[in-house]
């Protein structure tokens, strides 16, 4: 009888690693896709049955606490410190993607449609697009 409940509690103990690693719940090192750069910390989050995410850190030591002067003036991240700034929003679980989100680029100001996926437990793809238009970003996960 023990060892029918060690097994069951194995069991449940496997099942949710497999979960906890197929989400991007958790902190993501953002590579710029035009130069290759790694550029910020961001940590996503779940909120509501929602993905979020914001910048927990920027990595350039030159750009000490800068602030989302390009954003739109009627968003609610206008003229506020980029570091702690929710920059994913909404995103919603779609099979293996998160999607129907989007996502605020700082230094350009500009908002996208955004969607996510994992490629495995350690890589994250994040999409933004207008229209037919697109670009995407590798992340990688911070141990």
């Amino acid at each position: 009888m023990k060892i029918q409940k060690l097994i069951i509690l194995l069991n449940m103990l496997l099942v949710s690693t497999i979960a906890l690693s197929q989400s991007p719940v958790g902190k993501w090192k953002t590579i710029d896709d035009e130069t290759g750069e790694e550029k910020s910390v961001v940590e996503i989050y779940e909120k509501n049955g929602k993905i979020y995410g914001k910048i927990d850190q920027i990595i350039d030591p030159e750009e000490e606490d800068p602030i989302c002067d390009e954003c739109p003036t009627d968003d609610d991240r206008y003229k506020k410190k980029v570091i702690g700034m929710e920059i994913i929003r909404d995103l919603e679980k779609d099979g293996k993607e998160w999607d129907e989100g989007t996502v605020l680029d700082p230094e350009k100001g500009k908002i996208y449609d955004c969607k996510i996926w994992l490629e495995d437990e350690n890589t994250l793809k994040l999409r933004g697009y207008v229209a037919f238009f697109y670009r995407t970003q590798t992340w990688y996960r911070v141990k």
